[in-house]
């Protein structure tokens, strides 16, 4: 059989979108019914059941290792965001076409094009005009100057109270602080979260869900005195796991990331601290347990021209996309006691405070900021294959506890009670899974529908059924087919989604633990 080539990227990307829009994962740019504004898009049953199960697991993650959620309102007042530099410095820079007018962002119009090369911002014009960059929509010139373009999306409040969407969940999280000090007993080091909505006024928003206007952010961030980062507890447990470092002299040397074990990292110099080592350590496990395959993840150290002033470290989680090459996903920053201080100077409140073995001082924050979208969209074109679909099907291999259904009923026929039974086993399984309940077409087509919603296990009730009590328990990647009795049906479920079994192509159930 000859093997045949993977799709250029964008003939893969126009193939998952048809995916995306056709089984009802996310549509848009939305409203549609309207044109479409681009920047937004509306998530379809199952996109926000997968996009709900990806903020699960980062729930999950944040609270096993001592984070607490918290919500916050999106939109603040003027001052809030001149406090933070928002308002002066949130801004993107723009390049015009001479002939079209249309404005593009140059960091990712260069970003596309060189993939694997970073170019400071000081070269941008230089890089167009020595690689002859022209318009993509005319292919004429650029004109020779690029523009900034502020991102924060004003609002008005009641009748003439001046305000801002936020352009990001972070800002709004350091506000309570005094509330965080006084809940969590006056001690530091103390970790809190928030998922939710954020707004940037995008000129031209591409890639999809990767850039949007309205979009979800998920923000961890760490309060913690100067000197408790040198000795930080929870790093203890996990210094000897392994990340896929890119630091800044490998990439200089133009070479690949490299596994090394936390504590290494820290010794090498990768790390300035055990509390920031910790912090990149969670940032990589909120990806690896949202579903994102460790093979197609790597982390990216920011050289020093790239940092923010206030930064004392930064590195980002960056992840392999069939459609987009190598995409930045996640930033995990030491910001200092910079935001801390600023909005104690703006506000007039003294923020800083001390405990028992701390005199007054400011709290630096470590921060972890991604999308929840993006997350999203990496599952979907990780694992979509459309190699499948010259198989005569389309199976969407996503990871069993991101799936959005876990498990479709299907009786065999609508007659006989046999949809009856079905129904009573169906509502008996979705008093704790997400299950679909089918009964439309042949069985092998609603096999295949379900393989292409990604549900990794179909059950059918047939005549034997009625017999003996058994159904049948297929499994959507090996497609190995098993009966077991009805009784039982919901604990064999239980332990086949938790993933401590699995079945084998013969139909054999292995436990995962034991199998190589």
């Amino acid at each position: 059989m000859t093997q045949t080539a993977p799709p250029a990227p964008a003939e893969f990307m126009q193939d998952l979108i048809a995916f995306i829009q056709s089984k009802g994962f996310i549509w848009g740019p939305s409203p549609e019914i309207y044109g479409g504004l681009s920047g937004f898009y509306d998530y379809a049953p199952l996109g926000k059941l997968l996009k709900n199960n990806v903020e699960q697991a980062i729930r999950d993650t944040f609270q096993v290792n001592g984070f607490w959620e918290v919500e916050c309102p999106t939109v603040v007042p003027t001052k809030v965001w001149e406090a933070s530099g928002h308002l002066g410095g949130f801004s993107d820079p723009l390049i015009v076409c001479t002939k079209c007018k249309a404005s593009f962002r140059v960091d990712k119009l260069l970003e596309e094009l060189f993939p694997d090369k970073r170019i400071p911002a000081d070269k941008f014009l230089a890089t167009i005009e020595k690689e002859g960059i022209m318009c993509p929509t005319c292919h004429s010139a650029f004109e020779k100057e690029i523009k900034q373009h502020s991102l924060m999306m004003k609002t008005k409040v009641g009748l003439d109270i001046e305000a801002y969407n936020r352009p990001e969940t972070a800002t709004t999280t350091y506000l309570p602080f005094p509330r965080y000090f006084d809940y969590f007993r006056k001690k530091l080091p103390f970790g809190v979260f928030q998922i939710g909505k954020a707004y940037r006024n995008e000129v031209s928003p591409r890639q999809f869900t990767l850039r949007m206007r309205e979009f979800t952010q998920a923000e961890g961030q760490l309060f913690i005195f100067k000197d408790q980062k040198t000795s930080y507890a929870p790093y203890e447990r996990i210094k000897k796991d392994k990340l896929p470092l890119w630091n800044a002299k490998l990439q200089r040397e133009e070479k690949k990331p490299k596994k090394k074990s936390v504590e290494e990292a820290l010794a090498d110099g990768d790390f300035k601290n055990q509390a920031y080592a910790f912090t990149v350590w969670l940032s990589y496990k909120l990806f690896t347990n949202s579903g994102v395959p460790e093979e197609n993840i790597r982390l990216r150290q920011h050289a020093d021209d790239e940092k923010a002033f206030y930064a004392d470290d930064a590195w980002d989680i960056e992840v392999k996309l069939n459609s987009f090459g190598w995409t930045e996903m996640c930033g995990a920053h030491d910001r200092t006691d910079y935001d801390l201080t600023q909005h104690g100077k703006h506000s007039g409140r003294d923020l800083s405070c001390s405990d028992e073995t701390h005199k007054k001082e400011v709290a630096h924050v470590i921060e972890i900021a991604f999308g929840t979208d993006r997350i999203t969209f990496a599952l979907l074109d990780n694992f979509y294959n459309p190699q499948d679909i010259k198989e005569g099907k389309t199976t969407f291999h996503i990871p069993t506890k991101l799936a959005p259904i876990k498990v479709a009923v299907l009786p065999l026929m609508k007659k006989d009670g046999l949809q009856e039974l079905s129904y009573e086993i169906y509502k008996e399984l979705s008093k704790e899974h997400v299950c679909s309940f089918d009964t439309s077409g042949s069985i092998g087509r609603r096999y295949l529908r379900a393989a292409e919603d990604g549900t990794p296990y179909c059950i059918t009730i047939d005549y034997q059924t009625k017999e003996d009590g058994t159904v049948t328990l297929r499994d959507r990647d090996t497609e190995a087919q098993v009966r077991t009795h009805k009784d039982k049906l919901a604990d064999t479920v239980r332990v086949l989604l938790d993933g401590t079994l699995e079945f084998t192509k013969a139909g054999t159930p292995v436990q995962k633990e034991a199998k190589k």
